[in-house]
């Protein structure tokens, strides 16, 4: 052993000098090495502040939410709750209001694996559960325990568990399971992982497209005594099939045809139920231009239950003119499937068919002197009338497309009872080797009602487009290339009969 102290302060300073020389060497690496992010850290993003909801009518909406959360400086786990089932993740737009630049979402997790007995069975495979059974001698419970080896199909029946060394198939008592598996949960969320660079409370804004929420609007007219007048009501009919709810929310709709890819939603988006719930007071929406398409705007909150379906006024119109008419096409459609075909051309049996209906319609327009002059979103509408005891009574109901102001709407309410028309085919004569052909059609319209009727009787002329009437007993409007029109108006229990003569030439 070395005692000399010269030597001993040698040695403890060239050990004092290798340490520090270590310590520089580590410094100097710390100093030169790439940033590490912090530890994770985890918080979850307050309840909604505020929620504005645009629905369009193609079972699709847009939702913007502000939300608050605590963020620490570097990674953190964010969880944010009530988020509809029916999400499209891929549309996800998400901005901090206090640090735009400064926060991020690294990574997006969508978790939907929800809490169902099928799940928790599945979860539990392989694992120790208990069977509550029941004593029929003493009616008292007692618990078993045992493994439960299949979950069955969907958790119900089918169940295979092995007990005190035994194999038993459904077997008795009621599963009791030790506590919720990790995984599942009770509502979906987003599960983000986020880098800031500014700790503190954070307001956030995020924006999604999600599917289940659907708005249509639904029309109800009555008609005057006279048939002449109507009143109408439109309704905006809103159903949230979402999973979640909306209270307090801005709400805007969309009507037009926006192009939708299809497979961009969520293929597993549920429908369920919804149960009716009807607004009352006077709602007003406001209606305005986005795009090519209309948008109206509730001017004022309101609330969206899980499950709901919600009833808004959209328009009113008191004592609009309208105008009833009759219709009698005794070809009706038919004619579309042999409209310019060659091998219907000189064929003498087509076109002898005769329908005997006569349809009502009813029609008025969509404009301000009418009392609307609003675009009407595309929907059904219903017709009532006061019957003679002044009881409302159903008389039809139609579908209208998107209808601008200013343009008819023409609604079909069913066929008339004392109104029959009847068509024939009088004559048939073809000439130049088949490249000619005439025929002759006549049209009987009766009347059995108490007072005139106007009716509107429409032919088509089917087998060529090049055509031309050379004989008429009324004058005719031509609608277009395929349509002609003759008005002829039918006294009291009387008939009119129509008939021309039509030459195709090809």
């Amino acid at each position: 052993m070395n005692t000399n102290p010269k030597t001993r302060i040698s040695v403890h300073i060239r050990r004092s000098s290798a340490y520090l020389t270590s310590a520089a060497l580590c410094l100097i690496v710390a100093m030169s090495a790439p940033p590490a992010f912090t530890q994770e850290q985890e918080a979850t993003a307050g309840d909604r502040a505020s929620v504005d909801l645009t629905v369009y009518n193609q079972n699709l909406s847009l939702i913007r939410e502000e939300r608050s959360v605590s963020l620490s400086r570097g990674l953190n786990t964010v969880v944010v709750p009530d988020i509809p089932a029916t999400i499209d993740g891929t549309s996800l737009h998400f901005r901090s209001l206090l640090d735009p630049a400064g926060v991020r979402i690294l990574e997006q997790n969508y978790q939907y694996d929800l809490v169902s007995q099928a799940k928790l069975l599945e979860k539990y495979l392989g694992k120790e559960i208990e069977f509550v059974r029941l004593n029929e001698e003493t009616k008292r419970e007692y618990t078993v325990r045992g493994t439960l080896l299949s979950a069955g199909f969907g958790g119900r029946g089918g169940v295979v568990a092995e007990i005190n060394g035994k194999i038993e198939m459904d077997p008795a008592g009621r599963m009791v399971l030790p506590s919720l598996p990790e995984g599942l949960i009770l509502k979906p969320r987003l599960r983000w992982m986020v880098d800031n660079s500014k700790a503190g409370k954070h307001d956030i804004e995020l924006s999604y497209l999600a599917g289940g929420l659907s708005w249509s609007s639904d029309y109800v007219a009555l008609l005057s005594e006279k048939d002449d007048k109507l009143d109408i009501t439109g309704w905006v009919t809103l159903v949230n099939n979402s999973g979640t709810a909306f209270p307090n929310a801005g709400l805007k709709l969309v009507a037009g045809d926006v192009n939708v890819v299809q497979d961009a939603m969520r293929s597993d988006m549920r429908m369920m139920k919804g149960v009716a719930a009807m607004e009352t007071g006077v709602p007003q929406f406001q209606q305005s231009e986005l795009f090519e398409y209309k948008l109206y705007t509730l001017q004022r909150k309101t609330d969206l239950n899980p499950n709901e379906t919600k009833q808004i006024e959209l328009v009113s119109g008191r004592d609009v003119a309208a105008q009833k008419m009759f219709i009698y096409d005794g070809v009706a459609d038919q004619w579309r499937y042999w409209w310019n075909n060659p091998s219907y051309r000189n064929q003498k049996s087509f076109g002898q068919q005769s329908n005997t209906k006569v349809g009502t319609y009813v029609t008025f327009m969509n404009d301000k002197k009418s009392g609307l002059g609003i675009p009407l979103p595309k929907g059904k509408v219903r017709v009532y009338k006061l019957d003679s005891d002044g009881k409302e009574q159903f008389v039809g109901e139609d579908r209208i497309d998107h209808t601008p102001k200013d343009e008819e709407i023409r609604l079909y309410l069913g066929n008339a009872f004392d109104i029959v028309g009847e068509r024939a085919q009088t004559d048939f004569k073809s000439y130049a080797s088949g490249k000619l052909v005439e025929e002759t059609i006549t049209i009987k319209v009766r009347n059995h009602k108490d007072e005139k009727a106007t009716v509107q009787v429409y032919e088509h002329p089917w087998r060529w487009n090049q055509w031309e009437i050379t004989m008429k007993s009324t004058d005719f409007e031509k609608v277009d290339q395929s349509t002609i029109r003759f008005p002829v108006t039918i006294p009291a229990d009387g008939e009119v009969t129509v008939t021309y003569t039509i030459r195709y030439s090809w």
